[in-house]
């Protein structure tokens, strides 16, 4: 059996936790339709954001470093879901 770390576990379950809430709600609403590349880029998205706050968790030792650079983490995937979501800065990256 592979030892797994228990917050990479939990980052891995989020992940998919999270992935599967707008799996469950194309099932019941046809307001929520996304593509296998929608979810690829969600999965992506949040993986590599858990990891980066894992990482930051176990390199930063001064508490107020790692809270900015956590913030830092969380801020940037805030605004690139948006981009994504809704393209409010107009980039290509949206499709804009």
């Amino acid at each position: 059996m592979i030892l797994i770390n228990k917050r990479l576990f939990a980052i891995i379950s989020t992940v998919v936790l999270l992935l599967l809430i707008p799996l469950v709600a194309m099932l019941f609403t046809n307001e929520v339709n996304w593509t296998i590349g929608d979810f690829i880029v969600a999965g992506i998205l949040l993986l590599s954001t858990g990891l980066a706050i894992e990482l930051v968790l176990r390199k930063v030792n001064k508490k107020q470093n790692r809270f900015v650079l956590l913030f830092v983490i969380l801020a940037l995937l805030f605004v690139t879901w948006v981009e994504l979501a809704v393209g409010i800065f107009g980039t290509p990256f949206a499709g804009s």
